[in-house]
């Protein structure tokens, strides 16, 4: 199974511990993911998600009342239960805990680190910025998560670097915002906006990080 597939297997025996569902929850929960990620919550119809996962459209309302119930009660509350938080936790772990020799290596490691999570998860990251910009619930989410995993993590890596004089002498949240800008701007024009472009990938990282470190580097 591909990197895909096994993601959005995870996600479904989340899904299915949690909720308990039965075989054609399970069947309409994958094809929604399949869907939505291929044209979106709005470009989506339940009866097509119902052909999909070969049941009766009067099978999906009778578990949701309505195409926005399914997609929050079961589809992102899993990717922001299951994916979201992982990938926080696993960020502060891969990239917070190591040492670099200065911060263009910092730089370059969060850019490679996000990258690689992306690639492997693009169909989960794909619905998650597509979606993340229509629901005032998965932003409050996200804000939670990134407060609560992140930030703090975040300020000192910044306040380190300012010590040593690499970085510009600039508020925190300023500098935060011109990183996640850059970085976030990147991974969705690379595996949302534009996936199938013709990408050197190596060639966008060396120039994420050129670009980012002439301003706010020293």
């Amino acid at each position: 199974m591909d990197a895909e597939g096994d993601i959005l297997r995870q996600m479904l025996d989340l899904t299915e511990s949690e909720t308990k569902m039965s075989d054609k929850q399970r069947r309409i929960v994958a094809a929604a993911i399949e869907l939505f990620a291929e044209k979106g919550y709005a470009g989506t119809s339940t009866n097509e998600i119902a052909k999909k996962a070969g049941v009766a459209e009067g099978t999906i309302f009778r578990h949701y009342k309505t195409k926005k119930d399914l997609l929050m009660a079961i589809t992102m509350p899993t990717l922001i239960g299951g994916v979201i938080p992982f990938l926080a936790q696993s960020f502060v772990k891969e990239v917070f805990e190591s040492d670099y020799p200065d911060f263009q290596s910092f730089i370059r490691e969060i850019i490679v680190n996000r990258f690689e999570f992306a690639k492997e998860n693009g169909k989960v990251i794909k619905i998650y910025f597509m979606e993340l910009f229509y629901h005032d619930e998965l932003r409050v989410q996200f804000s939670e998560i990134f407060m609560t995993h992140v930030k703090g993590q975040f300020d000192q890596m910044i306040d380190y670097y300012k010590e040593r004089g690499e970085i510009v002498d600039m508020p925190n949240s300023t500098i935060m915002r011109a990183l996640i800008t850059n970085i976030v701007g990147f991974m969705l024009t690379r595996f949302v906006v534009m996936p199938d472009a013709n990408w050197q990938d190596e060639k966008e990282i060396d120039d994420t990080v050129a670009y980012i470190m002439h301003g706010l580097g020293k």
